[in-house]
């Protein structure tokens, strides 16, 4: 129930923000103050942040905000003088990509730098024309926003395939090879329609591991072999790193972990721990024809802050043992909550990475019918609990764990014990 405090905030926020601005919860939470896996609201109770994934290596690490505080007391300029710190952090970060990803171009957001992967496609191969999932979500930008929800499907230079998965297939009663089979062709079909319309195809853009479309189960060897068609008709596979990666998945990158070699790879989010970074990396040909052709410079991006900060996280997630971590306690959330499921009518479907998890919510398993409102009910059980988790997915009846990368054991058994009794009287 919302205190006066709180009204008083939430009518500030839209007097000064706008109406329309996202609150999450019934009752939205009046957040102070973070640490590691915890966030603590106003009035001093403290929640298990299963949510954000932004401070991948916790709220408010102590060597990211020191290596912040300290570069910031030296110096922060933009990347048109020499500086030896961004090219440390493009050396460190390109050394943990794939040896073919050798290059980097940087930015401030996910948007941009899903921008700056269009724009370097559409350079390299002379192409217009791009593809993406229908659920997907690559960012706010007026040509990126048409990669995402349908909301390119009426531009000549987009077109869209069906979410590939296992649970709601596009054709029922398919075995494995059959259903991929399915799916690829749907995406031959858009290519072709692309030809058909004259309009030269740049490539394909996708999450590697479809975080927004709620983590489904993809059919085995799709997305790879959609990247050898991509590129058989002459575009790039572009994979959309900026949920997937930083060993989110148990990998360092998504693409490893649906086994698929991308052209381009774009990052953001958990980047720079909360400081705005994100980039792009490629091959140093691609960089370099994106380069000439773009004239690229941003401001605040290629900064002696940026390199800091982003540099402090690559050193924790390794000094931490991060990716092995997330490896094991996802695969302990995975099994415990699949056990849960056994009992749970509602919760029809498990399934995930490394530590980002979706459960499917419907309302009977046998039709599938999703349940978002039921969804939302078990979300703010669990908020009133002291647990914040969110929703995702096609349909947004996929109940989503993505907590910090620090997340151990004891604090996944808290949440186990929580998620059980928040499931165990019905929606």
């Amino acid at each position: 129930m919302s205190t006066p405090v709180t009204q008083d905030l939430l009518e500030r926020r839209e007097r000064l923000l706008g109406a329309g601005i996202a609150t999450f919860y019934d009752d939205p939470v009046h957040i102070v103050r973070g640490e590691g896996v915890w966030l603590y609201d106003a009035d001093g109770r403290r929640y298990l942040d299963l949510y954000n994934n932004v401070p991948c290596v916790g709220h408010a690490h102590p060597h990211v905000v020191e290596a912040m505080q300290r570069q910031s007391e030296t110096l922060n300029v933009h990347s048109r003088y020499l500086h030896e710190g961004i090219l440390d952090y493009a050396e460190h970060l390109t050394s943990v990509h794939a040896d073919h990803l050798t290059t980097a171009v940087f930015a401030c957001s996910g948007t941009e730098a899903n921008e700056i992967a269009v724009l370097m496609a559409r350079a390299a191969t002379g192409g217009r024309g791009l593809i993406y999932t229908q659920a997907a979500y690559h960012g706010n930008s007026t040509e990126v926003r048409k990669l995402s929800r349908h909301r390119g499907d009426d531009e000549p230079e987009f077109r869209s395939i069906p979410v590939p998965q296992r649970y709601r297939p596009i054709e029922d009663d398919l075995a494995d090879e059959a259903l991929t089979q399915a799916y690829l062709g749907r995406l031959r079909a858009e290519i072709d329609g692309f030809a058909e319309d004259g309009v030269p195809f740049a490539g394909m853009m996708v999450c590697s591991i479809l975080a927004n479309e709620g983590l489904p189960d993809i059919p085995p060897g799709f997305m790879s072999r959609a990247a050898d068609m991509v590129r058989d008709a002459g575009g790039l596979f572009i994979c959309d790193e900026v949920q997937a990666g930083f060993a989110r998945s148990g990998n360092w990158w998504g693409y490893e972990t649906t086994e698929v070699t991308p052209d381009i790879v774009s990052m953001g989010k958990p980047m720079g721990n909360g400081l705005p970074l994100s980039g792009v990396v490629a091959s140093q040909e691609l960089v370099e024809t994106f380069r000439d052709q773009t004239r690229y410079f941003n401001t605040f991006a290629s900064s002696p802050l940026q390199a800091a900060v982003g540099k402090a996280v690559l050193e924790v997630i390794e000094g931490e043992g991060l990716v092995e971590s997330v490896a094991d306690v996802g695969g302990y959330l995975m099994e415990n909550l699949r056990s849960l499921q056994e009992g749970c009518e509602p919760m029809a479907d498990v399934r995930g990475h490394g530590l980002f998890i979706g459960m499917e919510w419907v309302k009977d398993r046998e039709s599938k019918e999703p349940d978002q409102a039921g969804a939302a009910v078990i979300v703010n059980r669990l908020r009133r609990a002291g647990f914040l988790m969110g929703q995702a997915g096609e349909h947004g009846n996929v109940l989503k764990v993505r907590p910090p990368l620090v997340l151990k054991r004891e604090q996944a058994d808290t949440f186990l014990e929580a998620f059980e009794d928040a499931i165990s009287e019905p929606v």
